[in-house]
């Protein structure tokens, strides 16, 4: 039972898009039409993905990187920048999750000296820039890539989408950043972190290659599979333990209970009229609600405007904790430090992100609706 409770706790996402999928089947009975409910591509390129920067993390490239800038900080601002605009750029290409789950760790580690509230500051900051700096690529996060599939975007398409908001967004990153008080500081690392393996290394990068060919729509998804299927298996079988499959299930919860309700007629009318001509602002608002990957999924089915719903989804990953996986990562990393607030890290959170939701909202509503 109470593996059952941690499991709910862990995967609420996953618990409510499988519900939300079971109630619809009662409306719509399983037919041979479920099959065609199913984006192959997007389930097949995050297992990619995620697998291959599973095998980079792996090997402690992160850590080398981030030892090498932090030691040349020198002051606390910079430092702070530095650590910040780490996940903004690394979230572009290995994810904004898995960029927090290797950053946060080590600001940790080298602000715990400099108190709470900083510490906390930081943390916000990094996880506005990791949410934010994803959004420029089709692989920086699960939505992107989902919408960047299911409509066929085109590569220069997307970029004019999400380019400018994201320009907009890093230069408040670093307005922000600059605001911490500064002071001369000396980062010693105990131990100095390697990569012990860089033949393996360079087979990851090749498979990361592979991976980007298959989002750029170069090569078939099915070879980008196929391909890097065997070469982990070859290299380290435990990187499949690594993926997260319930992120997968719940896009196949998603992509059911959507096609579900795009064959309800009246509920396909009463959301279609809904959100006509207010994609953005309706997908920014109910990622608060029910997080912007769900949001995604579930809006794509009932507009055709991807433009909207590309920056909407993205913007709507600031502002409540939920609103963004990812921003709960960060929470719990957070949390599970000595001497943690919880409160006060949640009032900092919520404050700094209702500015930022504000300012990228109002830019989204210019540019693109």
């Amino acid at each position: 039972m109470n593996r059952v409770i941690e499991f709910v706790k862990n995967e609420v996402v996953l618990v409510i898009s499988a519900v939300a999928a079971v109630i619809t089947i009662f409306f719509v009975p399983p037919d041979a039409a479920y099959i065609g409910y199913m984006n192959p591509s997007v389930l097949v390129l995050l297992f990619c993905l995620m697998i291959v920067i599973a095998g980079i993390t792996k090997l402690g490239v992160f850590e080398v990187l981030s030892q090498r800038l932090l030691s040349k900080a020198g002051s606390l601002k910079r430092l702070a920048l530095i650590l910040v605009l780490m996940c903004f750029f690394a979230s572009m290409f290995i994810t904004n999750d898995v960029a927090l789950l290797t950053f946060v760790p080590f600001t940790v580690l080298v602000l715990r000296f400099a108190g709470d509230k900083r510490l906390i500051y930081v943390i916000v900051l990094q996880t506005v820039a990791a949410n934010l700096g994803s959004m420029l690529t089709p692989m920086g996060n699960p939505q992107n890539l989902y919408l960047y599939s299911y409509f066929g975007v085109g590569t220069a398409q997307f970029f004019k989408i999400t380019l400018p908001l994201v320009c907009i967004s890093g230069l408040m990153i670093i307005i922000f950043t600059l605001l911490i008080r500064n002071k001369q500081i000396d980062i010693n690392f105990t131990q100095k972190a390697v990569i012990h393996d860089k033949k393996r290394l360079i087979a990851y990068l090749l498979l990361f290659a592979v991976s980007l060919l298959a989002v750029l729509k170069i090569i078939h998804y099915s070879i980008a599979l196929l391909v890097i299927v065997i070469v982990v298996l070859f290299l380290d079988k435990s990187l499949f333990k690594r993926v997260d499959y319930p992120l997968l299930l719940t896009f196949v919860c998603f992509f059911i209970f959507v096609g579900n309700l795009g064959r309800i007629e009246t509920v396909q009318k009463l959301v279609s009229s809904l959100i006509a001509g207010r994609e953005l602002l309706f997908s920014a608002l109910l990622s608060q609600i029910i997080s912007n990957v769900p949001a995604a999924v579930m809006l794509s089915g009932f507009t055709k405007n991807y433009q909207a719903l590309i920056a909407g989804t993205n913007i709507g990953g600031l502002g409540t904790l939920i609103a963004s996986l990812a921003s709960l990562i960060s929470f719990k990393l957070y949390a599970k430090t000595e001497g943690a607030k919880p409160g006060l890290y949640l009032g900092v959170f919520t404050v700094i992100n209702i500015l930022f939701l504000t300012v990228l909202l109002g830019a989204g509503l210019l540019l693109h609706d």
